[in-house]
């Protein structure tokens, strides 16, 4: 079975066919949905911009991954211009599954299956609160709206049909009660208008849709990509600043430079250039960071005590780490809002957090000693190397009273409860006898003056 979709992308290629060599441009997302899925996407599109394919084939085989990253490739594959084929090879779960409704053509392998796109929390697997169900919800209806009705008023996919994959409360006439999220084999999918044919392989697939003499660019994405696509996932990103953050507060209370501001240096060197090369930070946020960094060395070697320096530092570095994950989130999403910028926001102050757990562990009883070495005030002020203690005991009788036992001009002894002491007048001249009282300890000497 054939959608009418399908009959019209054949018309859009037909010169190409009847020219006797289509170019097909094809992209693989077979592994989980991410960050490095959406790079490469990315990258794909554009190196599919150049070739000017005919045909974009997108080959699908995930289980699913990122809502965010998924949402992502949908979009560019809609706002693609050339049409855009899916061949579902055994799964398009979840995020897979909107990723091949964002198609204008699919074809599904036969024993494949599409749906099961409830969210799920990465740790047990457990259904997210309905909020987010909501908005998969949305994502998936308004998907499947995209590909319009056909001449008799029924929709190309049933919009309903793309709900019952997130929210086990839909139910499908003739398909599925509400009591389970949906998930359609090759056959339901093409009885309900979620695939337009099943094919075995490829070049099957190409066959059917009445391309019989072609050419296929496929995307192969370098160890660049991939370390790319790696260290923009947010997790990562989030791990990155706790080093950032970390680093540089060890390296306050360290002397001179070391592995603190070493890691600190590289964690920043690796947020900030997969950003900069893929052309997402802009240059002057790089620059930004950069004199944040300047203004602490100048807090730290230059600058005594602790002021504006430091803290105009401290707002460079943390403006600059918070903008470029905005302009990164930014991009991902095709378009920055207030959530985009809560959510850069929230990865930053994840990281300030680990920072903040991690310092306090190697800093404690229960870090490592090397750490504890390089933190703790260890000095040891000895007097076979010169230096003189100083007996404060004196202090404790500011306050007192006692009597002169010579004449203090202004110098002399005075004796109190039992004990005599040096001390110095205040200004006059005591006679022996007098009674006085100890007004100030100052440079180890106890100042009197006489009682009233």
């Amino acid at each position: 079975m054939r959608t009418l979709l399908l009959s019209l992308m054949m018309l859009m290629m037909a010169p190409a066919v009847l020219a006797g060599d289509a170019r097909v441009y094809m992209l693989r997302l077979d592994n989980e949905i991410g960050s490095t899925t959406w790079h490469n996407t990315r990258q794909a599109l554009e190196e599919a911009g150049k070739e000017k394919p005919d045909l974009l084939l997108v080959h699908i085989n995930t289980y699913g991954g990122s809502v965010v990253h998924a949402d992502s490739i949908r979009t560019a594959l809609m706002r693609a211009p050339w049409p855009v084929a899916a061949f579902v090879d055994n799964n398009a779960a979840s995020a897979g599954a909107l990723i091949a409704l964002a198609c204008d053509t699919v074809v599904m392998r036969a024993g494949a299956t599409m749906g099961a796109a409830t969210v799920v929390n990465g740790t047990d697997g457990a259904a997210m609160p309905d909020k987010y169900q909501s908005y998969m919800r949305g994502i998936m209806r308004s998907t499947a709206e995209q590909h319009g009705r056909r001449p008799d008023g029924e929709w190309r996919r049933n919009p309903a049909i793309a709900e019952a994959m997130v929210d086990p409360k839909v139910s499908v006439k003739g398909l599925i009660d509400s009591t389970r999220v949906l998930t359609l084999t090759t056959d339901e999918a093409i009885r309900w208008g979620y695939a337009d044919d099943k094919a075995e392989s490829i070049s099957q697939m190409l066959g059917q849709l009445g391309i019989k003499d072609y050419t296929i660019t496929e995307y192969n994405p370098t160890w660049s990509d991939r370390l790319i696509g790696f260290l923009t996932n947010p997790a990562v990103q989030a791990v990155l600043i706790m080093v950032i953050v970390g680093g540089i507060y060890m390296e306050l209370h360290t002397q001179g430079m070391g592995f603190p501001s070493a890691a600190a240096i590289t964690a920043a060197v690796l947020y900030f250039l997969p950003i900069y090369m893929t052309g997402i930070a802009s240059t002057w946020i790089i620059l930004v960071f950069a004199t944040g960094l300047i203004l602490l060395c100048l807090e730290i070697f230059v600058v005594p005590g602790f002021g504006v320096t430091g803290i105009s530092g401290i707002v460079c570095v943390s403006g600059a780490i918070i903008l470029g994950l905005i302009e990164n989130a930014s991009y991902t999403v095709t378009s920055a809002d207030t959530s985009t910028v809560w959510s850069s926001i929230g990865i930053f102050m994840a990281g300030v957090l680990l920072a903040i757990i991690l310092i306090w562990y190697l800093t404690s009883k229960h870090g490592p000693a090397w750490v504890r070495k390089h933190t703790d005030l260890t000095t040891e002020l000895r007097s076979a190397d010169g230096f003189i203690g100083v007996d404060m005991q004196p202090a404790s009788l500011l306050g007192h009273h006692g009597t002169a036992v010579t004449d203090m001009r202004p110098a002399g002894k005075v004796e109190v409860d039992g004990k005599r002491h040096d001390a110095v007048s205040t200004g006059c001249f005591i006679y022996a006898g007098t009674r006085v009282r100890i007004v100030r300890y100052e440079n180890a000497q106890i100042y009197v003056e006489p009682e009233n």
